[in-house]
C-alpha cells in the first residue's frame, strides 16, 4: 500500500477495538510496522486472545487498555488523543447470536453506538468500522452489490444492519467521516480454531492434522467469497485514510469477487496436508447464508481497494501458519 506515505502514520494516534481479535490484531499488526505514532487497543479479552496483543507487548508506540465497548467511559478514555478509529469489537458468529441474542445485541449495537458516539465527542477524524456479509441475508442475487440487501437472518445480521444505519444517521446529522466494510468470510493466520464457534479453516486444518472428525454443515456446495486478512487490513487502512466526500456515509464489500465451495476448500486443505481424511457432513446450519459473492467495484471506486491476495494464496499462507502450530 505504498500510497500512504510514512506521515501518514508517523504522525497520527490510532485506535483499534477488538484489537485482540483476529482482524484487529493484523491491523494493529500492520500499523505498528509501518511507524504509527500511536496505536491504543481497546479489548474486553472475551473473545479476543492475550497471545494476539502479547505480540506487540515490547513496541514502544502501542498501548493496551483492558475495557468493554459497553462501558460509556471505557470508550471515552479510548478516544482520548487518538486521531482515528478502526472499530472491530463484536461479538461475532451467527450461531452464538441465536443461542444468545441479549448479548449479542448489547456487544454489537449497544458497544457500537457508544464507540461512535464517543468518536464524535473527542473529534475523531475517520471511523472506520466492521459491517458483515451476513447483512443481505435473505437477497439471493449474485454478486451483492451494496444497495440491494433482504431480510436478516439471524441476529448477528440484525445487529451488523443497525450498525450501518446508525454509521449513516451520525454521518449526515453530525458531519462524521464514517465508513463501514462489509467483510465476506475474512481468514488467514491467527484466527482462532478454539471453541464452539470457531472458524471453519482452522478448524479443518486441526481435524485434518490431528485425525479428528471434520464436520461440513449441509452438502458442502454452499459458496463462499474467501478473503484473505491482508485485503481487509488493506480496506481498513484505505478506509481511516480516505478523502474522498463520496465514501462517508457509505458501507463497501470487502472480498475478492470469486466464490468458492466448502467442499472445493476443504479439498485444497486436504491436498496441501497430503491427506485422505474424510469430512463427516451434518444438517445445515440455521441462518447461514447458501452463497456468497460480492462486487468488489464500490469498494475500488470510492477507496481505491484492489485484492492483493486470492483465494488459494492467502490459504497457503494460512495452512502453513496452523501446520506451525499443530505439528
Amino acid at each position: 500500500m505504498s500510497v500512504f506515505n510514512r506521515d501518514s502514520f508517523n504522525q497520527n494516534t490510532f485506535l483499534i477495538t477488538g484489537g485482540a481479535g483476529f482482524i484487529g490484531s493484523h491491523i494493529v499488526e500492520f500499523l505498528l510496522k509501518n511507524n504509527a505514532k500511536k496505536v491504543r487497543v481497546l479489548d474486553n479479552l472475551s473473545t479476543g486472545l492475550q497471545q494476539n496483543v502479547d505480540l506487540f507487548l515490547h513496541h514502544p508506540a502501542y498501548e493496551f487498555i483492558n475495557g468493554d465497548i459497553r462501558d460509556f467511559s471505557a470508550c471515552q478514555k479510548a478516544c482520548e488523543g487518538m486521531d482515528y478509529v478502526s472499530h472491530q469489537a463484536a461479538l461475532g458468529s451467527v450461531p452464538r447470536s441465536i443461542k444468545d441474542p441479549l448479548t449479542t445485541n448489547e456487544v454489537n449495537i449497544t458497544g457500537f453506538v457508544n464507540m461512535i458516539t464517543a468518536a464524535k465527542e473527542s473529534g475523531i477524524k475517520t471511523f472506520v468500522y466492521a459491517s458483515s456479509s451476513s447483512v443481505y441475508g435473505s437477497e439471493p442475487t449474485l454478486p451483492k452489490i451494496e444497495n440491494r440487501v433482504g431480510d436478516p437472518l439471524s441476529p448477528y445480521a440484525v445487529t451488523k444492519k443497525a450498525n450501518e444505519l446508525y454509521a449513516s444517521v451520525f454521518h449526515d446529522l453530525y458531519g462524521m467521516k464514517v465508513i463501514g466494510f462489509r467483510y465476506f468470510n475474512v481468514f488467514g493466520p491467527r484466527q482462532d480454531p478454539n471453541g464452539p464457534y470457531a472458524a471453519v479453516i482452522p478448524l479443518f486444518v486441526k481435524g485434518i492434522l490431528n485425525n479428528t472428525p471434520v464436520y461440513i454443515n449441509g452438502d458442502g456446495e454452499q459458496t463462499r467469497d474467501f478473503t484473505f486478512i491482508d485485503n481487509a487490513v488493506q480496506a481498513n487502512i484505505r478506509g481511516l485514510f480516505c478523502e474522498n466526500e463520496q465514501a462517508f456515509g457509505k458501507v463497501i464489500n470487502v472480498a475478492v469477487g470469486e466464490k468458492f465451495t466448502v467442499n472445493f476448500m476443504y479439498s485444497a486443505i486436504k491436498e496441501m496436508l497430503q491427506s485422505e481424511h474424510e469430512a463427516i457432513y451434518r444438517e445445515p446450519r440455521a441462518g447461514d447464508i447458501r452463497n456468497s459473492l460480492a462486487d468488489i467495484s464500490l469498494a475500488h471506486t470510492l477507496i481505491g481497494y484492489t485484492p492483493t491476495h486470492q483465494f488459494m494464496d492467502g490459504l497457503k499462507e494460512t495452512v502453513k501458519f496452523f501446520v506451525g502450530i499443530y505439528k
